[in-house]
């Protein structure tokens, strides 16, 4: 809590003047200016409470105090537990440009075409449940330096004759990328973040806590090097375009090598770092029964992404308004014949269960996670040690099982000498007690 030089109020970040503000005296301040004792000094960790879901575990950061009612994550209304920690600290920080009546106006704006959406989506009090949230993020910096030797073709006709030239390509490449972001975390789904992007990385500002007043951040628990190959792939899709577009290898075909990292050594491309930063996402959770919906707002840009479910009701009553004149201009303008009929039925039919095959598909890959590299990464960690725990257990048990049998020859021994030379069985299984 940041309180104000003036009166003692609690400070907040005010997007409009990108100030913290008063919310009692309307003082406001730079957030590099404006800092706590331990602030002042440099750290790589700076204080906060973590609100912690009791029914998804979710893990919410915040400078204030203020226990929240609900949690983002699941949509479950407990009131989430906090305890005071020290989280390392990000480099950068890109600071909230859209305000929350701003995230509604976008979100009622896109909700205005979903048709079959829930009533209750569009409803005033459910939209202002939005919540604003520092979500982390990995900057991928790669360099591209050096000489860079290429293949290439050119092939053209002459008279009868198709002629295929190949060509030794040189030339020396001198490229870097700044920031290509993913998302370190694994409760945020990566075909949202993906689907609100992007965000425009020139406006970052180096990271101070004051920044997060009046807001909460997610927490990375993703790792930094998951989407390394990612990034390096991107980088090298572009600088493999813009090479095809000079003007010394206008008319010649590139031969690109088939594998991604192939290509990404022939023009020294390589990861020169990774950072840590926060960028602002406007984030709502739905939930229905056991889904839980999400729509999120980027809040620098205003764009909207949302997983919307669909109002069985609506859709179906949709539906008929939709069959009703479609039956009655067949009717009037058209005469299909039984068998005609029965084929026409059979297409659709199988067209429709395609269709269905494929929803069904997204939605289990969505609500599985199956496509979201970060979650994945989780579940494959979680699974690893619940096995390595496992292997424990069944070892335990087949050392015990070997113990009792010890124990059960051992009682045939006369002496305490011939008792502490047969304890060899443990590892060989069998007494060699000699009564």
């Amino acid at each position: 809590m940041y309180q104000c030089p003036n009166c003692s109020g609690n400070m907040k970040f005010y997007i409009p003047s990108q100030m913290l503000r008063c919310d009692y005296c309307a003082t406001e301040m730079d957030p590099y200016a404006f800092r706590k004792e331990k602030d002042a000094e440099e750290s790589a960790y700076f204080d906060v409470t973590i609100f912690t879901c009791p029914q998804c575990a979710g893990e919410l950061l915040s400078t204030e105090n203020e226990a929240t009612a609900f949690c983002s994550f699941c949509g479950a209304a407990n009131i989430l537990t906090g305890r005071l920690s020290q989280e390392k600290r990000p480099v950068y920080i890109l600071p909230f440009q859209k305000t929350k009546e701003d995230c509604k106006t976008a979100f009622s704006k896109m909700m205005k075409g979903a048709v079959y959406a829930p009533k209750e989506l569009k409803d005033a009090t459910h939209i202002d449940g939005f919540r604003g949230i520092y979500m982390p993020y990995w900057f991928y910096n790669i360099e591209q330096k050096g000489p860079a030797n290429l293949k290439g073709t050119k092939t053209y006709r002459r008279g009868d004759y198709v002629i295929t030239d190949h060509y030794n390509l040189s030339c020396d490449v001198d490229g870097e990328y700044q920031g290509i972001p993913y998302d370190g975390s694994s409760s945020f789904a990566d075909n949202l973040s993906e689907a609100i992007a992007p965000f425009d990385l020139r406006k970052v500002k180096l990271f101070t806590p004051a920044f997060l007043s009046g807001f909460y951040a997610d927490t990375a628990d993703v790792e930094k090097e998951l989407y390394r190959s990612d990034a390096l792939d991107i980088a090298t899709t572009k600088t493999y375009e813009t090479l095809k577009k000079q003007p010394a290898f206008k008319g010649i075909t590139l031969k690109e090598d088939s594998s991604n990292m192939g290509k990404a050594y022939a023009i020294n491309s390589s990861c020169s770092s990774i950072e840590s930063a926060m960028l602002p996402v406007w984030f709502l959770s739905y939930r229905k029964g056991d889904r839980v919906a999400y729509a999120t707002v980027n809040g620098q840009t205003g764009k909207v992404a949302a997983d919307l479910p669909v109002d069985p009701k609506k859709y179906l009553f949709g539906s008929l308004l939709t069959a009703i004149p479609i039956f009655v201009l067949l009717n009037l303008f058209f005469t299909v014949i039984p068998s005609v009929a029965l084929i026409v039925s059979m297409v659709l039919a199988m067209f429709t269960l395609l269709l269905h095959k494929i929803e069904l598909s997204q939605i289990v890959k969505r609500d599985t996670g199956e496509d979201d590299k970060g979650l994945m990464s989780k579940k494959k960690d979680f699974n690893s040690e619940s096995s390595d725990k496992k292997k424990e257990k069944k070892s335990w048990k087949e050392n015990k099982t070997t113990v009792i049998i010890v124990i059960f020859v051992c009682f045939r021994c006369r002496d305490f000498y011939q008792f502490r030379n047969s304890l060899r069985c443990i590892s060989f299984r069998f007494c060699i007690c000699t009564s």
